[in-house]
């Protein structure tokens, strides 16, 4: 597979078969995936990999995890989104949630029905492998950017072996909740969790394509 090829094949996932992923696979593209940029070469992504009966009772503690905590474990670790998100991007994320919910069914007042599926996000929907990126809290905004070109590299080894995922910014309002079952230190901020695994073509919610915007709408030419 070309990489124009995997980039075009990635995307985000959210619904997974239960065949397990090779270990072998997992630890070769973990390793390549570092080859990605970072400044100084600092490398500052931090990698917890979870499956099998671990990962089966660490869904049960998210699972209860949300229940008691449904607006986040505070203090948050970060914003997910700006608190006043101005357009064009407040648009492409309505857009994106209303693609979504459409192509699953669930009506805009059917509140109860979308929160439901929401809290698949907490049970990586369904797939054989969870991922956690976590970096050093002293590491700041040029480090946070490293930390997404290691996960694009990954991702687009995942696709290449023809392994699909999910990145999941979601994870960081249960942060104590995994930084407990991690037993991660402190000073280990948690970024971001991904699902790995095999898409299930069957389910509704595979059908569903995220749009992009036209290159015209974010890229200029001075020349």
């Amino acid at each position: 597979m070309k990489v124009s090829e995997a980039v075009l094949a990635r995307r985000s996932v959210r619904a997974f078969l239960p065949t397990p992923v090779p270990r072998s696979l997992l630890e070769e593209v973990l390793a390549k995936a570092a080859r990605a940029p970072s400044g100084g070469n600092l490398q500052p992504w931090r990698i917890y990999v979870v499956s099998g009966e671990p990962l089966a009772r660490f869904k049960a503690q998210a699972a209860q995890a949300v229940r008691q905590s449904p607006m986040g474990e505070a203090p948050l670790e970060y914003d997910i989104y700006p608190k006043s998100l101005k357009a064009p991007y407040r648009d492409y994320r309505f857009k994106n949630g209303e693609d979504l919910y459409a192509t699953l069914g669930l009506a805009r007042e059917n509140k109860f029905a979308r929160l439901g599926w929401f809290a698949n996000n907490f049970q990586f929907f369904g797939a054989p492998v969870g991922l956690f990126c976590l970096v050093d809290r002293q590491m700041g905004p040029p480090q946070w950017s490293d930390l997404g070109m290691y996960l694009q590299s990954l991702m687009l080894l995942l696709r290449e072996a023809g392994v699909d995922s999910c990145p999941q910014e979601c994870w960081s309002i249960i942060h104590k909740t995994v930084r407990s079952f991690l037993a991660a230190p402190e000073e280990l901020m948690l970024f971001c969790g991904m699902a790995i695994g095999y898409e299930n073509p069957a389910a509704p919610v595979s059908r569903m394509r995220a749009e992009r915007a036209p290159l015209q709408d974010f890229c200029r030419f001075i020349d």
